[in-house]
């Protein structure tokens, strides 16, 4: 039963912001009975998203990457729902669960935003209905089954139009498309030679980007950089170039060119969640315009983070950008804050650096900048494994990604589609038991 006294926290996502956030009250608060903190997010488990693109490729199992949170918390209450609407000035939230998608009204005192983002396609003729993308866990296992059934698709002696279906373009020059890129290339040119009649010279892996070097947080060096790597490596890539509509069965892009392929993947946009638009406050590009405490302005007790929120830096005029590394430390900031909020002491601000920014472009090299210093091929790769790894959750995840990797080393890649396919039944009558004795007894004679 709900304590009606006690003041109710509800903490809306649980990606790296919303979670951490979580947390850290469980800590702070959670054992407190005055107060109530409850996290809603639509999936029971955490996906650690920067190891995505493992999955996609054969590199790590389906569940290494993913933790369950309710074994992540244990005094903070957790509810699997759908938020469907905000309403700052009710202090109310309406959340959808269930088979049949019932509702809830769950009114609250303190409210923090998490939500993140979702994936933008701009409006691009055919991308909503053909295009895959990489965001949840769900387009990571959709990603490699579509890889491995052109596979055997093309290898089918019947086969006639092989271009079509080994090509496979993505476009979005940033991390999440250079990972991707080289992640597909590594797996469709490992799993190759188990297809007889398919050869390499067959597979054609492009990158489109709509600027003039990938990796551009990165800078030129380290861009340029990956940019050989992967050309070294028969990726094809696209500069000054953008999407311009995908039939299903070709590209097409604003320099008027077309490629004939069944697969596009879409990393090239991101916007806030929509659920935001009705927040009535100041918004930049369509994130929550916050102060330096995180706070929502002119809405007490609310508070938004990392891709929900736009955080103006001090120092620049600027705002900090919406990456994994900022949203673990804002949520430190948001809950020390709902903490002081309760107990009556000083709240603190939000002021943070970029630390390190990684990137794995595939066959043991990769690219970093850490602290300013870049790094480039196998140390950085090695950096960026040994840094996410000491990132992701819980000692029992750590140890299965270490096994999976060091299962990569050795054998080849695993081609198993995970398909939702029942297995074959039928329907036949029922045959009496003492009738089949008899056919057989007389069978025998």
């Amino acid at each position: 039963m709900q304590n009606t006294a006690a003041k109710r926290v509800l903490i809306l996502g649980g990606g790296f912001a919303g979670l951490t956030v979580a947390m850290e009250l469980d800590k702070k608060l959670a054992r407190n009975r005055d107060v109530e903190i409850m996290l809603i997010n639509r999936d029971n488990f955490f996906l650690f998203t920067p190891m995505l693109h493992e999955v996609a490729a054969s590199d790590l199992d389906l569940t290494t990457i993913v933790n369950p949170v309710r074994k992540m918390l244990q005094h903070v209450r957790f509810f699997a729902g759908e938020v469907e609407n905000i309403d700052l000035e009710k202090r109310a939230i309406i959340v959808s669960h269930g088979f049949d998608r019932h509702h809830h009204t769950l009114p609250f005192d303190f409210l923090v935003l998490g939500l993140g983002s979702v994936t933008n396609l701009y409006g691009i003729s055919g991308l909503e209905e053909y295009a895959l993308t990489m965001k949840s866990l769900g387009d990571a296992m959709r990603l490699r089954n579509h890889l491995i059934a052109h596979l055997e698709e093309a290898d089918s002696e019947c086969c006639e139009a092989k271009e079509p279906l080994l090509t496979f373009v993505v476009a979005g020059g940033g991390f999440a498309g250079v990972e991707t890129v080289a992640g597909i290339n590594d797996f469709v040119q490992r799993a190759i030679g188990s297809y007889p009649n398919l050869a390499e010279e067959m597979l054609r892996v492009v990158l489109v980007h709509s600027g003039p070097t990938i990796l551009p947080e990165l800078g030129g060096r380290l861009g340029a950089y990956a940019q050989k790597k992967l050309a070294s490596r028969r990726v094809e890539i696209r500069l000054n170039t953008k999407v311009e509509g995908f039939s299903g069965k070709t590209v097409r892009f604003t320099d008027g060119t077309t490629i004939p392929t069944n697969t596009l993947v879409w990393t090239a946009g991101t916007s806030a969640n929509p659920l935001l638009e009705a927040i009535p406050c100041p918004k930049e590009g369509g994130r929550l315009l916050v102060t330096e405490s995180l706070e929502i302005p002119d809405w007490p007790g609310a508070w938004a983070l990392g891709d929900c929120a736009a955080i103006p830096v001090r120092r620049t005029g600027g705002f900090h950008p919406p990456t994994a590394q900022h949203a673990l430390r804002q949520a430190k900031i948001v809950a020390h804050n709902i903490a002081a909020e309760v107990m009556g002491t000083n709240k603190i601000r939000f002021d943070f650096s970029t630390i390190a920014q990684l990137a794995a472009i595939g066959r043991r090299t990769g690219v970093a900048n850490i602290l300013g210093i870049n790094f480039s091929g196998f140390v950085a790769w090695w950096l960026w494994r040994t840094i996410y790894l000491s990132k992701l959750p819980r000692f029992e995840k750590k140890l299965r990604v270490a096994f999976d990797w060091t299962l990569d080393l050795i054998f080849s890649k695993d081609l198993v589609q995970f398909l939702d396919i029942r297995a074959p039944m039928v329907s036949s009558p029922e045959v009496d038991k003492s009738q089949q004795s008899n056919a057989v007894a007389a069978r025998s004679v």
